[in-house]
C-alpha cells in the first residue's frame, strides 16, 4: 500500500509539472518567429506529434514514475533491512522464535515474510522450513519481477505507439495526395509527414531508456534475492540434521 501510495505520488507531481509546462508552450501564440536555424523545440515537438504524441509522453510520464518509485523501493534496506536482520540473528541466538514471529509480522518485507513462513513450519521439521524458505522466497521473488515488468511493457508499446503514429501520418499525407489528384504542395503534406517522424522519435525516445531501466532493476532484483536468500539461508543452518 505505501509503495502504491508513494508511485501515485510521484506520477501526480510529473504529470503536474509536465501539464504546467506544456500549458506554457501551447499558450505561444501561433505566429510567434520559428526558433532560430528551424531548430527542434519542445513546443514543436508537442504540436507536430497530435493526439498519439500526446499518449507516448502520458506514457513516458508512467515510466518516470515506474523508475524513480523502483529506485525507492528496491533497495537491500528496504527488502532487507540491516537492522532487522542483526535483530533477527540476536533473537535466533537466544531462541525466542516467538518474538521473532512477531517481529516478522510487524515489519513485513521480504526478509521477515521469508523468515516467519519458515518459524510458522517449524514444528515439522528442517525439511518443512527449508520448504517454506524456498516456496515464499520464489512467490517473493515473482512478485518483484512483476513489479518491474511494468517498465519492460512501456517499453515494448512505446514504440509501437510510434509507428502508430508514423502510420497515420503517411496515412494523413496520402489523404492530402489524393485529394489535390496529385498535385499536393510540400506544405500540405508537412503536417502527415512531421507528425509520422515526431511520434517515431517519441516512441524511441522513451523505449530506449526505460529498456535499459528495466534490464537494470532485473539485474538488480535477482542479486537482491541472491543475498535475501543467503541471509535467510544462514539464520536456518543452525536447524540443518548433522548426521
Amino acid at each position: 500500500m505505501q509503495e502504491k501510495r508513494v508511485i501515485l505520488a510521484v506520477f501526480v507531481a510529473a504529470l503536474v509539472v509536465f501539464m504546467a509546462c506544456a500549458g506554457t508552450v501551447l499558450a505561444q501564440d501561433e505566429d510567434d518567429a520559428p526558433a532560430p536555424g528551424g531548430s527542434l523545440t519542445v513546443g514543436k515537438v508537442i504540436k507536430d506529434g497530435g493526439p498519439i504524441g500526446w499518449v507516448i509522453i502520458v506514457v513516458s510520464i508512467v515510466s518516470l514514475s515506474l523508475i524513480i518509485e523502483h529506485f525507492v523501493s528496491i533497495r537491500r534496506d528496504k527488502l532487507a533491512p540491516p537492522e532487522i536482520v542483526d535483530q533477527m540473528h540476536e533473537l535466533f541466538d537466544q531462541e525466542n522464535y516467538q518474538e521473532a514471529i512477531e517481529l516478522c509480522e510487524a515489519e513485513p518485507n521480504i526478509f521477515t515474510n521469508v523468515v516467519g513462513a519458515a518459524l510458522h513450519r517449524m514444528t515439522g521439521g528442517f525439511e518443512a522450513m527449508e520448504a517454506a524458505i524456498g516456496e515464499v522466497g520464489e512467490e517473493e521473488s515473482v512478485k518483484l519481477h512483476q513489479k518491474i515488468s511494468y517498465l519492460s511493457l512501456i517499453g515494448t508499446i512505446a514504440p509501437m505507439l510510434g509507428l502508430f503514429g508514423t502510420v497515420s501520418g503517411m496515412i494523413l499525407a496520402f489523404t492530402i495526395i489524393a485529394e489535390k489528384k496529385g498535385a499536393a504542395d510540400p506544405g500540405d503534406l508537412a503536417v502527415g509527414i512531421s507528425q509520422a517522424l515526431v511520434t517515431t522519435f517519441l516512441g524511441l525516445f522513451v523505449a530506449i531508456p526505460t529498456m535499459v531501466f528495466f534490464f537494470y532493476f532485473r539485474n538488480k532484483v535477482v542479486m537482491l534475492v541472491l543475498e535475501i536468500g543467503a541471509l535467510t539461508g544462514e539464520l536456518f543452518d543452525k536447524f540443518r540434521p548433522t548426521d
